[in-house]
């Protein structure tokens, strides 16, 4: 796994000759995940590398299809750079103390707009690099806050703060577009970029949240402002999330996506349309059942092709901006992402995975019609492995709705045997596993050790329809629970299967899920809980992302203390008796550390067989090379330990 290009970022030539897109290769010894550019044409050939020195990423072509501008850290630090559309003649043009990503060109072609992340009330370059200075000279380091978002995931909340910029390709002083105290754009609940610039370069549409306290607001809304700087204006009203806008070619239209209900992060996203005359919002998709991922308009400014996930799997789709059906125009037993098109719209690009290969690069015709792959970087590494297909299965779960399960079999898989199976609970609580590619809880490596690995999408998961999402809040512990325990039924029953050496692991609400199933059935023979809730009132009080804690339990837990009572696994730690592993980030601040040393003191304390990984520099998730290889070992180790089979009894002694 370590060994696999990773591609993505990939964009697709104005003039639709060519692709110039990032690969990613881990270098384990080094714990460094650098990036690369890389380019091949529409056409086809032989994919070929263009950037060598230091990380760079984030390629976009310019109008004329001459240039591509992109981030690069060849000079020491993160800086925006162009080269020729060869790969050669680069050059600097950005020299940020506080650096830049994130790089667009405006449709004329003149100018480049980014991020910093600055100082905001700094009025030129030199002060920001004197207060960075003074932060990295600083004998004390303590932090003062006098309100919420005062941390984020990973991070603290400094003073600086992000804006969008505006410097002239060629070169020269870069323009803050977004001056003052808010993030732009802002944390993004998921999806595309949060800013764009209209086809004539007159103009940029960004997404900011500008409510007073962002730890219980998820109210972000589209703001235009001219590219030469001044006024900003607010052009939608929505109380809810408002995000990833993108203008027709003619200018006319802004599209973007909308949730309706206000504070609720796993709402359903649906399609809007901005009239820039008018300054009217209409939604495309208000009887489309499933939220929509990406979007990108066709050259005549008539159509919208844009992705949904359903079932599992993640499609495109195209609807009439004049109003109609929606089309699915690529789909199947895989997931497709980021769809971009040729300027006469014919032909598609786009990225596409499975449970069973990392992502390729794809095109095919816009009217439907069989991919053609223009990235086969990873055929030589994966014909060294055999790599199970993702088989389903549907059992009947709580209030008998259908539940529906991947499952992964081992290499070499003989039905006349019986595994020893391993069940992954996903997070979010709203996410679901589909027929795609991670390379964290890779269900791959897990069927390479020997375990039939099943993957279930009880109530909360996400493509099977929003009611059925939104039924795990404020029942954590209820019907989710009772739908995996359906599969879970129905898996032990499978002929291959060997009942008495099951094993379940999880991350984030899949390691709540681990934790309520510790004092709520002994069924299995042994436990991974991966950053998991474990008690829920201290949760509330040491998390960040506050909307979610309110929405998911009606209030904080003083102002609905019965809900977290019910549905903490703290309260059932007497029943803890089957073997846990406890992983946890020490920088978690969504899932706070303290979640996990709670629960390994419970294990400790009740003489369950356990033990705790803990790992100082990360947070919620195991990103770094020889993190995530020490991460796997301990996890594999842990599950075969406590899932062998039992050793046959000694023959019986010869009577003398």
């Amino acid at each position: 796994m370590m060994r696999l290009a990773r591609i993505s970022e990939y964009h697709l030539s104005p003039d639709g000759t060519q692709v110039a897109f990032t690969v990613q290769r881990i270098e384990v010894e080094k714990n460094s995940k650098p990036r690369q550019i890389w380019m091949v044409g529409l056409d086809g050939g032989t994919p070929r590398q263009v950037t060598f020195d230091g990380n760079n990423y984030r390629p976009k072509w310019s109008p004329d299809s001459k240039r591509l501008a992109f981030i690069s850290t060849r000079g020491g630090s993160a800086q925006v750079w162009v080269m020729g559309a060869s790969g050669s003649d680069a050059r600097q043009v950005t020299r940020m103390a506080t650096e830049a990503d994130g790089v667009l060109w405006t449709g004329d072609g003149k100018n480049l707009v980014f991020v910093s992340e600055v100082f905001p009330d700094c009025p030129d370059e030199a002060c920001n690099q004197r207060r960075l200075e003074e932060e990295k000279n600083a004998k004390v380091k303590a932090r003062t806050y006098t309100s919420l978002l005062y941390r984020h995931w990973d991070t603290w909340q400094g003073a600086r703060r992000k804006h969008l910029f505006v410097v002239p390709a060629e070169g020269g002083s870069a323009r803050d577009l977004t001056p003052g105290p808010h993030d732009v754009p802002p944390f993004s609940l998921g999806g595309p970029d949060d800013y764009a610039v209209s086809p004539d370069g007159a103009e940029v549409c960004f997404v900011m949240n500008a409510d007073p306290l962002l730890a219980l607001s998820t109210n972000s809304d589209l703001y235009v402002v001219p590219v030469e700087g001044g006024e900003i204006r607010k052009v939608t009203e929505n109380v809810a999330a408002d995000n990833s806008p993108a203008y027709s070619a003619d200018g006319r239209y802004i599209a973007y996506r909308a949730q309706s209900k206000a504070g609720f992060e796993s709402d359903r996203w649906r399609l809007m349309l901005l009239d820039r005359s008018t300054g009217v919002s209409t939604s495309l998709t208000q009887g489309f059942a499933r939220s929509i991922g990406g979007m990108v308009w066709t050259a005549d400014s008539k159509r919208l092709f844009f992705t949904a996930e359903d079932r599992g799997r993640q499609a495109i789709h195209m609807i009439p901006v004049a109003g109609g059906a929606t089309r699915a125009v690529v789909s199947g037993s895989s997931h497709v992402d980021e769809p971009q098109l040729s300027p006469d719209s014919k032909t598609m690009v786009y990225l596409e995975n499975s449970g069973s290969k990392p992502t390729e690069i794809y095109k095919a015709n816009s009217a439907g019609g069989p991919p053609v792959p223009l990235t086969r970087l990873n055929d030589e590494t994966l014909a060294e492995h055999h790599l199970s297909p993702l088989e389903e299965i549907w059992v009947e779960g709580a209030d008998r709705a259908q539940i529906h399960s991947f499952v992964v079999k081992p290499p070499g898989f003989r039905a006349s045997e019986k595994y020893p199976v391993l069940f992954l609970i996903h997070g979010g609580p709203q996410g679901a596993w589909g027929e795609s590619w991670s390379y964290r809880w890779n269900p791959q490596v897990f069927a390479a050790a020997g375990f039939v690995v099943v993957m279930p999408n009880p109530r909360g998961s996400t493509g099977y329809g929003q009611k059925f999402t939104e039924e795990v809040s404020g029942d954590w512990g209820g019907k989710v629970y009772d739908d995996i325990m359906a599969v879970v039924g129905r898996v032990e029953r499978l002929p291959y299967v060997d009942p008495e050496r099951m094993a379940a692991a999880g991350g984030s609400f899949g390691g709540y899920m681990v934790n309520w199933m510790l004092g709520h059935t002994n069924k299995f023979k042994a436990y991974v809980s991966h950053a998991g809730v474990y008690d829920l009132r201290s949760m509330g009080g040491e998390t960040e992302e506050l909307w979610f804690t309110k929405w998911e339990f009606g209030g904080m837990p003083w102002e609905n203390p019965e809900v977290y009572e019910r549905w903490s696994p703290s309260n059932f730690v007497r029943d803890f008796k089957t073997p846990t592993l406890v992983i946890h980030g020490e920088q978690d601040f969504r899932v706070p550390f303290g979640q996990g040393l709670q629960l390994f003191t419970g294990l400790q304390m009740q003489k369950v067989p356990s033990k705790l990984l803990v790992f100082p520099d990360e947070g919620h998730w195991i990103l770094k090379p020889q993190n995530t290889a020490l991460w796997y070992k301990t996890f594999l180790d842990w599950v075969t330990e406590w899932t062998r089979k039992p050793a046959p009894p000694p023959p019986p002694t010869a009577t003398p």
